[in-house]
């Protein structure tokens, strides 16, 4: 069990699963980066926020429903929908404020994603010292509003990436390599948002653009990879091993029953593993 547990969260066999329903993502983030104007306008707006939306419908792809068992991408895939807002506020510098109000509430959608368990405090204040650091540096070129505000968005940021770090468990069974995707992912996040207040508030960063850009979209696919439970790629791959394409269009973590798949014991077990030829398409 150790062994087909150990195959298949490896992360070769995640990414060949996934990685072909993630093209349409890299695809307009190289169209962003070619394409992208300092300008404001509605072009602007549409090449910045394909990347999010094709990590929107990539979350679902992998299923979505009112019900509880899709909680979780739900609430990941609202965070992203209103990252995506935030993203055509902040093209005008006159509405910076009401962006950062949008990205206030994606953290709170992601916040109420990643959960409260475990609590892991010693991460929480490791997050919490370096956001009061972050806010240090900053204070010095803030003004008016933003002398409260930005506190208040500091903290709900600080406290998705304690979230997001908590749910990895390095030093025990619990942890997945999509889990470990979305600790990526929120600190990417803290890293492009701290980018974003010094070009902003304090003085202009060289290539601002291309790092906020390259560290913001890593964070958001690094969080929307999440709703893929790397341990649900085993279940569906060993029930269906000689059907690559319907392996891959039921990635959901909960699409399939742990029932249907019997693991049998010895050399026949060995013989129902798939290579990983299987995987290509």
């Amino acid at each position: 069990m150790e062994e087909f547990s150990a195959y298949w969260t490896s992360p070769k066999v995640v990414l060949k699963c996934v990685g072909p329903k993630l093209v349409p993502f890299f695809k307009t983030v190289a169209i962003f980066f070619v394409l992208a104007t300092p300008s404001p306008c509605w072009f602007a707006c549409l090449i910045k926020s394909l990347p999010v939306l094709c990590l929107c419908g990539f979350v679902l792809y992998h299923g979505m429903s009112l019900g509880e068992k899709h909680a979780y991408a739900r609430r990941i895939l609202l965070g992203l929908l209103f990252s995506c807002m935030g993203d055509i506020l902040l093209i005008w510098p006159c509405c910076f404020m009401w962006g950062m109000l949008l990205f206030g509430v994606a953290h709170l959608l992601y916040i109420s994603a990643f959960g409260m368990k475990p609590l892991n405090p010693v991460s929480g204040a490791v997050c919490a010292i370096t956001g009061s650091l972050g806010y240090l540096v900053l204070l010095k070129g803030l003004e008016g509003p933003f002398i409260v505000l930005v506190p208040i968005y500091i903290f709900l940021l600080m406290f998705m990436v304690w979230r997001a770090v908590a749910r990895v468990q390095l030093f025990g069974d619990l942890w997945t390599w999509t889990k470990l995707c979305s600790c990526g992912g929120g600190i990417l996040f803290a890293i492009s948002d701290f980018l974003i207040g010094v070009n902003m508030f304090l003085s202009p960063i060289p290539h601002s653009q291309m790092l906020i850009m390259v560290t913001y979209y890593a964070a958001q696919l690094g969080i929307a990879l999440s709703v893929v439970d790397s341990t649900s790629i085993a279940i569906i791959s060993a029930a269906h091993s000689t059907d690559n394409n319907h392996c891959c269009q039921h990635l959901s973590s909960n699409s399939i029953e742990k029932k249907n798949v019997m693991l049998k014991p010895g050399n026949e077990y060995l013989r129902m593993r798939p290579s990983y030829k299987n995987f290509s398409e």
